[in-house]
């Protein structure tokens, strides 16, 4: 048995953050009845089309839900909402400000009808303050919280490659949803969760703004090297090819010097004797690291860091992702059903012993629609007279 067999869950969800949050609770066995707009659904749907005509995105965040096409704006909505949340567990939005008040999905009238119920919002910026009202999107929220500054080469900053707002306000979502409904196991009541990508992320940039607030001056914009620690990032190697290192303390530096550059002498230079010291003379570090990695290759250098036990990888691009051998020797692939037929899928990041995760469909637009209404009590005339009408 799943951990979340059993919970039943409404979304009306779009884009990224909720539907990561609300696939997560899915792959452990929730069930997640996805709202979506009858003309067009999820605008993830069509942010690209690169999966046999299915968008990548949209195909990474819906496995194992049900897709429910459904107007909110028809007046119709409210009851067949209200009858979906009369008995489940939590409703899930992130739709743009104020809308869910417009469409009747007030979070407190929601919970005079069914105290059970857990509700989780995720917004922008939250539903307080001077920018409550704001639109927010992932690239944008980057910049607001200063991600973007940090990030890039000196001469030009760079968004994260990753919806890094959006997934951060998934993460706590879902996280959030799992400590509300352990709550009331203990009260027998649900309640209010609010996640805002503004929050999220600047939770995880804080390193980087105490170290602007205490230390006088932000983290240097370092392209793919450590901001703060060296040496930390990619160098190419004489066959034309690329490793990382990464250096984390003193023993690690004379290591790195005695068994890789094998020249002690190195972590005895006061320009490098330090991180503090490595840091303030990075530019020249990477001269020496450089050089005498230039008459190696790749795998000289990967058999001397395996010898000195320095943490290093290789530059693989997101294509090399799929056939990765770590991933290959642990089975983490699975085949999940489409519309367009079966596709690869990653298992969830959680391992939990004794629970096999769900791997099940994609759903196409509304396939299940006639499903679940029959299941609340509407009869196919009353479908189809909603289909006619345009309600679904």
């Amino acid at each position: 048995m799943l951990p979340l067999e059993g919970i039943k869950i409404v979304s009306v969800e779009q884009a990224v953050a909720a539907p990561f949050a609300s696939r997560q609770l899915a792959d452990f066995g929730a069930r997640v009845i996805k709202i979506e707009r009858p003309e067009g659904g999820d605008f993830a749907r069509d942010y690209d089309h690169k999966v046999r005509g299915m968008s990548s995105w949209f195909v990474w965040l819906n496995r194992s839900k049900q897709s429910l096409s459904l107007d909110l704006k028809r007046p119709e909505a409210t009851e067949i909402v209200d009858k979906l949340t009369a008995d489940c567990d939590v409703f899930i939005h992130n739709l743009a400000p104020g809308a869910a008040d417009r469409v009747g999905l007030k979070s407190k009238a929601m919970l005079s009808r069914n105290e059970r119920l857990v509700v989780c919002e995720i917004s922008g910026y939250g539903s307080e303050g001077p920018y409550k009202n704001k639109k927010a999107y992932d690239l944008l929220v980057q910049f607001e919280t200063g991600l973007v500054s940090i990030t890039g080469t000196p001469d030009s900053p760079s968004k994260a490659g990753i919806s890094a707002a959006d997934i951060a306000a998934g993460v706590y979502a879902f996280s959030g949803i799992l400590m509300a409904l352990y709550r009331r196991e203990k009260t027998g009541r649900g309640g209010v969760v609010q996640v805002s990508l503004f929050d999220a992320l600047s939770e995880w940039v804080l390193p980087a703004a105490y170290y602007g607030l205490y230390g006088g001056s932000a983290p240097s914009r370092s392209g793919a090297e450590h901001a703060s620690i060296a040496p930390y990032g990619p160098y190419f190697t004489g066959d034309g090819k690329q490793i990382n290192i990464g250096i984390q303390n003193e023993r690690e530096w004379r290591q790195f010097c005695a068994l890789v550059l094998l020249n002690r002498e190195i972590a005895a230079d006061p320009r490098f004797d330090s991180n503090s010291q490595r840091s303030e003379n990075r530019k020249a570090l990477r001269s020496v690291i450089a050089e005498i990695f230039r008459t190696l290759t790749l795998e000289e250098i990967v058999e001397r860091l395996e010898h000195a036990g320095i943490a290093h990888s290789r530059a693989n691009s997101v294509q090399e992702l799929l056939p990765h051998p770590q991933h290959a020797a642990r089975g983490r692939w699975r085949n999940v059903a489409s519309p367009v037929g079966p596709l690869q899928a990653l298992l969830p990041s959680i391992l939990l012993d004794g629970a096999d995760p769900r791997m099940e469909a994609i759903p196409a637009l509304g396939q299940d629609t006639d499903a679940i209404l029959t299941e609340l009590g509407y009869t196919q005339q009353q479908i189809q007279r909603f289909r006619q009408d345009g309600v679904v």
